[in-house]
């Protein structure tokens, strides 16, 4: 069996992704392996071992394109309106909250929020497989 330890995404500044995903998330540095073309930074809480790795390369200044293959990181936390409300408060700029119920039975409520490179990432109200 594989165990999912982490997901890498690549950004720009180092200080305003950890300062982002320490604000949304509670993540904090576990680790940060620097070398001579890049830094790795793993993020994690003490909610999940799952950690995400922040690479940032040195000497890129240019935006990443995130195309049209990425998709979304997404965090289950208990309280869906009290998330959203400390986002809008600490000024993360969250979108609007979404049941999403296509058959008129509810499989999920979320809202989505972009980090400051642009990565998406879906806050999950934990329920049902979204624990």
């Amino acid at each position: 069996m594989a165990k999912a330890i982490h997901s890498m995404i690549r950004v720009l500044d180092e200080a305003r992704s950890v300062d982002f995903y320490k604000t949304a998330f509670g993540l904090e540095i576990a680790d940060r392996l620097d070398f001579e073309k890049f830094t790795l930074v793993y993020l994690s809480n003490s909610e999940s071992e799952f950690e995400l790795e922040l690479t940032v390369n040195k000497g890129r200044e240019e935006p990443y394109d995130l195309g049209d293959g990425y998709g979304h990181f997404a965090v289950s936390v208990d309280d869906l309106e009290a998330e959203h409300a400390r986002f809008t408060q600490a000024g993360l700029e969250p979108r609007k909250i979404v049941e999403f119920a296509p058959d008129g039975e509810l499989v999920g409520k979320f809202f989505f929020v972009a980090d400051p490179d642009g990565y998406e990432i879906e806050v999950l109200q934990r329920a049902g497989r979204f624990k």
